[in-house]
């Protein structure tokens, strides 16, 4: 069996107009909803074996709330690039490169992309709002079998 958590990132801020979208920081509720988020997976009995997050902030930022408050050790985290803005295929292809060791797998990225992968595997699931955490389980034995696999369980928490 593997789990695949996709997190949309937390809420940002748009209070400095000046700042790229990629450097946009986690305002008060993002930075509030990333660790409860992190919480209530944890007392449903799920904690990533490995997180991969978009290198923007605020991916970063979430994906690093989560981490600490799973105890996560510090490589369990990698940030990869192709993972802001990236699409369906792109975020299951970043998730195929992962070894088999790892039965349970966050990724932290942004919408559209998420909300649309998420309806893909479940059929179900059409928007993740921010800080949305979506989980699939699959009776699979590798990673790069998610993409024509049908999930055995869906569930979906959302901050609010």
């Amino acid at each position: 069996m593997k789990t695949l958590v996709l997190v949309r990132h937390a809420k940002s801020a748009w209070g400095d107009p000046t700042l790229a979208d990629h450097d946009r920081p986690l305002n008060d509720r993002g930075r509030r909803d990333a660790p409860e988020m992190a919480r209530r997976l944890r007392e449903r009995g799920v904690v990533p074996d490995a997180i991969r997050a978009s290198t923007a902030v605020r991916a970063r930022t979430t994906a690093e709330a989560m981490a600490a408050e799973l105890d996560l050790p510090a490589e369990a985290l990698l940030l990869d690039e192709r993972l802001y803005g990236a699409g369906p295929d792109t975020i299951l292809d970043v998730v195929a490169e992962l070894g088999e060791e790892a039965g349970t797998v966050m990724v932290v990225a942004h919408d559209p992309g998420m909300s649309d992968l998420a309806y893909r595997l479940s059929g179900e699931i059409e928007h993740m709002p921010t800080c949305a955490v979506a989980e699939f389980r699959f009776a699979v034995w590798s990673w790069s079998e998610l993409a024509d696999a049908d999930a055995v369980a869906v569930h979906l928490d959302t901050p609010h």
